[in-house]
């Protein structure tokens, strides 16, 4: 039996969110949250779980692994590669997203490309990154830490933040704001729903957005 992810109530909560509501919040809170340039590149386009987190550099002569991380990370992680921007080589292929959809693994997320994209939608699986290219990152990139400080999309990622993606991008949750990010989320969507049914009522677009707030919804505190 797979064991329980310690952080599964929290990714079911940021699962009832799309990423502009939790960007939304996360403004509101002076949070950065937006991955730049991030978006997604499997037809699979949702994703949620906690970062672990793979930082990579250029192989000198040292020639490290690429992939073999892969069997420590949880069920509910998604998987961060900070490749440093890099679209000259890859970090990521069909044989890590098949042993990963094995694993129950929440999906990845790339400072940099993948590849073999075909085997990677024909198993759905979430793949968020800045493109596609097909040349291998073996002896070209090593794994240089795991589960530590990374940076994607100009966002600092550490471990068990919580990662967020959909068709509008990736944001960034730091692990001690999540709670706080949730609160304000859920009262953004009550607001932007009430708006909505406001406007299926009849309301004009102004009368609405004024009725709930809607100019100050991410508005910082």
């Amino acid at each position: 039996m797979t064991p329980s992810h310690p952080h599964q109530k929290l990714i079911d909560a940021f699962s009832e969110f799309s990423t502009s509501t939790i960007s939304d919040a996360c403004d509101r809170l002076g949070i950065a949250a937006g991955c730049l340039g991030i978006s997604a590149v499997s037809k699979c386009r949702r994703m949620v779980g906690t970062a672990y987190t793979v930082r990579y550099v250029p192989v000198g002569e040292t020639k490290g692994t690429v992939g073999d991380y892969i069997d420590e990370v949880r069920p509910g992680d998604v998987v961060v590669l900070d490749n440093q921007g890099r679209t000259d080589c890859t970090v990521w292929g069909d044989i890590l997203t098949v042993y990963s959809r094995t694993r129950n693994i929440a999906g990845t997320l790339i400072e940099g490309v993948c590849r073999d994209l075909d085997g990677i939608d024909e198993h759905d699986y979430p793949l968020f990154a800045r493109g596609v290219f097909m040349m291998t990152g073996k002896d070209r990139v090593m794994v240089d830490g795991t589960q530590v400080t990374v940076s994607v999309g100009n966002r600092q990622v550490r471990p068990d933040d919580m990662i967020v993606g959909d068709a509008s991008g990736v944001v960034v949750v730091p692990k001690e704001r999540a709670q706080e990010v949730l609160e304000i989320a859920r009262t953004i969507e009550a607001a932007e729903s009430a708006i909505m049914d406001a406007v299926r009522g009849g309301a004009s677009i102004a009368e609405a957005r004024r009725a709930h707030g809607y100019h100050t919804l991410q508005t910082k505190g």
